[in-house]
């Protein structure tokens, strides 16, 4: 029994102080909005869509991991991003010196403003990389590539805003 009140004394006490969700995510308890600005790119060669993926997929995250509202401006919280890589490479060479395995990097610049704490402000690079056989065709694996790419990026974002680490 006292296990069982210690537990429920626990949780009550976490979760009334407005900082944690069981989301993992520790965000301020007087943070109410979030903004989310369109991510601009200064990465040659990567697909126009790739502003809207990333601007849209971090506002799906944010929502659906926090209880934020979403706003145009002025966000409790704020984001601001910008592409700054978009590059294909090789990476394995096959016995008759063609390229056997390509790798498709995408590096973002993300901005966040925590206006009730400036220390956990940041703006930080974020990276990852997926690699493909050379001998598939890019064009039919690219949206593949980018969403496992954009996913793991993403995660990265929320994390050093919200969970800390």
């Amino acid at each position: 029994m006292k296990l069982v009140f210690n537990i429920a004394f626990a949780v009550t006490l976490i979760s009334s102080c407005g900082i944690y969700s069981f989301s993992g995510a520790s965000i301020p308890s007087q943070a109410k909005s979030v903004s989310i600005d369109y991510f601009k790119t200064s990465a040659t060669n990567s697909p126009s869509k790739l502003n809207r993926i990333l601007t849209e997929s971090l506002k799906d995250l944010v929502l659906n991991q926090t209880d934020l509202d979403l706003i145009e401006n002025d966000g409790d919280l704020q984001f601001n991003g910008k592409i700054t890589k978009y590059e294909i490479s090789p990476i394995a060479i096959n016995s008759n010196e063609s390229v056997g395995k390509s790798r498709l990097t995408i590096s973002i610049i993300v901005k966040y403003q925590n206006i009730f704490d400036d220390k956990l402000s940041f703006e930080n690079s974020f990276s990852h990389y997926s690699d493909f056989e050379s001998s598939e065709n890019f064009s039919d694996i690219e949206e593949q590539l980018i969403e496992l790419i954009k996913d793991v990026i993403l995660e990265d974002v929320f994390n050093k805003a919200f969970v800390n680490w």
